[in-house]
């Protein structure tokens, strides 16, 4: 089964990376049951998924694949599901129950499927997965980071990421032209953000919409007047703030602004 481009794939080719991605999954059978694997392929990482004491769904988009893996893998028998994940009722497929995610993600949606775990993050207590290395080190990077940007900060918001180890080319068939990293996202214990999500999503994104100047110019959008200047926020640059001094922006925002 050659690799197609259409789909973004890469194939893994190293059983020992792949048993220890699967082996990265640390809150299983406590905080979950179920895991969801995630364009599984070939099944390089699906093998060692399949000897874990929890119920195991894949999910994938080629056809062909799913042929291969129903040949391959008649343990899985009706597990292995056929279509779009980005398009997908999670919660239904989990039937309502949490689940653990984890994958070799193709790259050319991986971002999407980060934010399809936001959605569902009422019922995914951990993520694992393969990103290209740049955007691994942009999910887990800290503020002050030249990496820290929108979706670190949204991410962090309800997961805490770990980057776990990096992935060289020569590991996939064919070689993608990118370094690849492994990253886990562990669920906060609270997923109350203190303040209104959807202007906390506005304000981190238009804050690093114009990351090199002062939030004093960006937030104009929201609050105008000299009372951009009465926060110590709006002198400094949005790289600068930590996931709770954005909660405290947009609960500071949200009073000012006009109507409210």
């Amino acid at each position: 089964m050659k690799a197609k481009k259409s789909y973004g794939q890469h194939f893994l080719n190293n059983e020992g990376l792949a048993a220890r991605i699967a082996d990265s999954l640390l809150l299983a059978n406590q905080a979950y049951e179920q895991v969801i694997e995630v364009g599984p392929g070939r099944g390089m990482l699906t093998q060692f998924l399949l000897g874990k004491p929890f119920k195991l769904l894949v999910i994938e988009a080629d056809r062909d694949m799913v042929l291969y893996l129903h040949k391959h893998f008649p343990a899985l028998k009706d597990r292995v599901i056929s279509g779009d994940f980005l398009k997908m009722p999670l919660s239904d497929l989990a039937e309502e129950h949490p689940f653990g995610l984890i994958g070799n993600f193709p790259y050319n949606i991986s971002s999407q499927i980060l934010f399809k775990m936001l959605e569902y993050r009422q019922y995914i207590p951990e993520m694992v997965g393969m990103f290209q290395k740049e955007v691994a080190e942009r999910v887990v990077a800290g503020p002050g980071s030249k990496t820290y940007g929108v979706i670190s900060v949204l991410l962090q918001a309800y997961y805490s990421g770990e980057y776990l180890f990096t992935v060289d080319k020569e590991n996939f068939s064919p070689p993608p032209k990118v370094q690849s990293a492994v990253i886990r996202m562990a669920r906060k214990e609270n997923l109350e953000l203190g303040c209104d999500e959807k202007l906390f999503r506005r304000v981190v994104k238009q804050a690093f919409s114009q990351r090199r100047k002062m939030l004093r110019n960006t937030m104009k959008t929201f609050i105008k007047g000299d009372s951009l200047l009465e926060s110590p926020f709006f002198v400094q640059r949005p790289e600068s703030l930590s996931v709770a001094d954005y909660v405290k922006l947009t609960n500071w925002i949200a009073e000012r602004m006009p109507g409210e």
